[in-house]
């Protein structure tokens, strides 16, 4: 079993950065993909981004041009970086993996899961 533990997450004011850190065990899966994802109080958890191992990025709308995900082998980490923080990006970030499956952020449905790492963006 894949495991993951996120790091990273913190308290930034209104236009700020943060790189998030996912630390996976070994991935001995064929293809997969990775994403993360957050959840805000009262609202239902929504995908940001995904990386698959072919090297296709999907991003929501929301985040295009201010996120980026990425991935370093060598350390096993994957890694989100956000820039431009609004309060609307506040929520706690959790990292997930779904093996055999070349995903879209549309039906990313992954079956192992980070504990999560919070992230709060004040005005």
């Amino acid at each position: 079993q894949v495991h993951l533990q996120e790091s990273g997450g913190g308290s930034v004011q209104t236009g700020g950065a943060l790189r998030l850190s996912c630390e996976y065990s070994e991935i001995t899966f064929g293809y997969y993909s990775m994403g993360w994802f957050r959840q805000s109080p009262g609202k239902a958890r929504e995908g940001v981004a995904v990386l698959t191992s072919y090297g296709d990025l999907h991003y929501a709308d929301s985040v295009e041009g201010r996120f980026s995900i990425s991935k370093d082998n060598a350390k096993n980490t994957l890694y989100l970086e956000m820039h431009s923080l609004q309060p609307e990006d506040t929520g706690m970030y959790y990292c997930a993996l779904e093996p055999y499956r070349r995903s879209t952020l549309e039906n990313h449905s992954p079956t192992i899961w980070g504990q999560g790492t919070q992230v709060t963006v004040s005005s």
